[in-house]
């Protein structure tokens, strides 16, 4: 198992990674300025570009919505990934071998390039077995496909393709591409007999499975001909790419809306993903032939940015008694994230795809509407085992239903329940209920069970983060950090306060040799710039020659109110359009910041000089007249140089 990715290699990887090839590859970008590029941001709806890259310093900067970052808080955003993820994608994106802490390992430069050959082939698969849809040998999978009420436009979005009825139409065309038979073999899609390989999926209807960043990973195929001896579902092997636990299917066609809707509904198959999301539910997803368990609930929390404040996640099940005994499994599950957890089962026994066709689009809206909180469901599928009307009934509900109740984590929650219980079971008193879950605590308590929050996930989470979080070494915390109030752009010594900054944060190289000392010793009157300046001041100057690690390190020492200003500044695109004006352009406001913070030295100066008394100390006097001269030599000399 991998352990923590070494700080170092994290540094290489944001080094070497050029951040416009990659935000190329989600937003087209447009030049806006010498080394700045812009285009329409992906974290928000907006008609006007405002986001903003700025390759040289290696951030980004949205200023219609204030996302900011460097490539790898990119590719955790856009790819709904964590940090070590990210970094692995990008490692193996530019061919770099990470290291890890406490003797963990991660893949070598020969396991990322199995990898990609992986994808190649399912990459080709993908597109033969579309490809083979349209053929006159696919006749049955389009009728299929059209008595579920999809269309070609529909099995087009959602890559539906299908498998011949030979023993190696796909086997061929991948060697044909010049796959081996040794590389095959890991790709799940081959079975092997006496004979060698063979196809898997054969006269099947299929349907790719790909992961959260869109990649094909696996395959699900549904049979179509009476004489197949096989599943009616059949799906990839577990192989290095697919891990069924770790797979929710249509993940990569989801997420923007789950992360924008904060809803997620979790469906049973690949036809109630397709009805779903063309009836409108286009946060639906399906796992791939396992229930919904811990590693699925980490993909959701990644995407809902589960804090327990309004996320929901909405489990359909059939009406009958798989389907509900599958919504009690998940309710063991939800002790272990905190988004808001519900149920939609149809009475009829309906899934999506069915409801679609006979009742069509406003059917499925509603039954995802129609959810009930899974608490709730999991009681009252406990309480319609025993016939209520009885004395006897309820009390053996009331005994069934008290450790169902007691395994709710969140304390008010479970009160309430308490409550509802009462109600439904149709007792005076909600205290003796509430006394028998306490009971059932304590029980649970001394068998060594929690009712707390800091469950399996939580735990998990806390051990897995990458300390310094996304892209940001981790700094001693500090005391009450002070507000600071934004500059006012009209006042000219905060714009010209400001402009120095860029220059600052952009062309670092200019601060080397003797620049350093005059720009550390400045003083800005804006307190907000003066913060970012005594970042910049505590800041090992040698990395001005690095404009990357200039500005990491720059944001990792402001206070962190700050932070969105660094990241704005750092890549707001400065008044020139060549190479040249842009180093005259610096040059000269790095000169105007020089010349102010002398005039104000020497007004300071004459300030002193004008209180003296030159008779009783004409050493001062003198002193300070010698001075002044030599602060109005050196500005004369500034104003030469500009």
């Amino acid at each position: 198992m991998a352990g923590l990715i070494k700080r170092e290699d994290i540094d290489e990887v944001r080094q070497r990674t050029d951040i416009k090839e990659v935000v190329d590859g989600y937003v087209t970008l447009k030049t806006a300025g010498l080394g700045t590029f812009k285009g329409l941001c992906p974290f928000h709806d907006e008609r006007s570009p405002s986001f903003t890259v700025r390759p040289q310093v290696g951030r980004y900067h949205c200023f219609g919505c204030g996302e900011d970052g460097d490539v790898i808080a990119f590719v955790q955003k856009q790819d709904h990934s964590s940090f070590q993820e990210a970094v692995e994608k990008l490692a193996a994106r530019i061919g770099y071998e990470l290291r890890y802490e406490d003797g963990g390992t991660g893949p070598n430069r020969e396991e990322v390039g199995r990898r990609q050959r992986l994808l190649d082939a399912h990459k080709i698969a993908d597109e033969f077995f579309r490809a083979q849809l349209l053929t006159p040998g696919a006749a049955e999978a389009r009728t299929f496909l059209h008595g579920r009420g999809f269309d070609r436009a529909a099995a087009e979005h959602f890559g539906c393709g299908y498998a011949p009825q030979g023993w190696d139409a796909l086997l061929k065309h991948l060697r044909g591409r010049g796959f081996t038979d040794a590389e095959l073999k890991l790709t799940g899609m081959f079975s092997e007999g006496n004979r060698g390989i063979y196809d898997r999926f054969r006269g099947r209807l299929i349907w790719p499975i790909k992961d959260i960043a869109g990649d094909t990973i696996g395959f699900g195929a549904r049979k179509l001909y009476e004489d197949d001896q096989g599943p009616k579902y059949l799906n990839t092997p577990e192989t290095a790419l697919y891990k069924k636990s770790q797979v929710l299917y249509g993940i990569d066609l989801a997420k923007r809306s789950i992360a924008k809707d904060r809803q997620l509904v979790v469906v049973e198959g690949y036809t109630d993903v397709m009805a779903c999301h063309l009836a409108g539910i286009t946060t639906a997803v399906a796992t791939c032939g396992t229930a919904f368990g811990t590693e699925h609930i980490k993909i959701a929390r990644r995407l809902l940015s589960d804090d327990g404040t309004g996320g929901e996640v909405v489990f359909t099940f059939d009406g009958d008694a798989a389907g509900q005994k599958a919504a009690l499994r998940a309710f063991e599950e939800d002790q272990r994230f905190t988004a808001q957890t519900y149920v939609a089962v149809e009475p009829s026994g309906a899934d999506p795809c069915d409801l679609r066709q006979s009742r069509g689009d406003e059917a499925v809206h509603a039954l995802v509407q129609s959810r009930r909180p899974l608490f709730e469901f999991a009681i009252r599928t406990t309480l319609k085992q025993f016939n209520l009307d009885t004395v006897e009934g309820r009390v053996q509900g009331l005994k069934a239903s008290v450790p169902v109740v007691a395994a709710i984590r969140d304390a008010s929650t479970r009160t309430g329940y308490c409550q509802a219980l009462t109600g439904w079971l149709g007792m005076p008193d909600p205290n003796e209920v509430l006394r028998l879950v306490n009971a059932e605590l304590k029980n649970g308590a001394k068998r060594g069970e929690t009712a707390g929050p800091a469950g399996p996930a939580a735990r998990t989470a806390a051990s897995t983060a990458q300390p310094g979080g996304p892209g940001v070494a981790a700094g001693p915390s500090s005391g009450a950090v002070p507000s600071y109030h934004r500059p006012d752009p009209r006042d000219p010594v905060a714009s010209m306060e400001r402009q120095a900054l860029e220059v600052a944060l952009q062309e670092p190289s200019l601060l080397g040799g003797g620049i350093w000392e005059r720009f550390s010793s400045a003083r800005f009157v804006t307190p907000a710039f003066q913060a970012v300046h005594d970042a910049m001041r505590a800041t090992d100057p040698a990395l001005t020659a690095d404009p990357v690690r200039w500005v990491e390190q720059v944001m990792h020492e402001v206070p962190e109110p700050l932070r969105p200003l660094v990241s704005e500044l750092s890549v707001v695109p400065l008044p020139a359009s060549t190479e040249e004006a842009v180093q005259k352009y610096c040059r000269d406001i790095l000169s105007r910041l020089f010349e102010l913070q002398i005039t104000r030295v020497k007004a300071d100066k004459m300030g002193q000089l004008q209180r003296l008394d030159p008779a009783a100390d004409p050493e001062t006097y003198q002193r300070l007249n010698r001075e002044l001269m030599m602060l109005e030599m050196e500005r004369r000399s500034l104003r030469a140089e500009a």
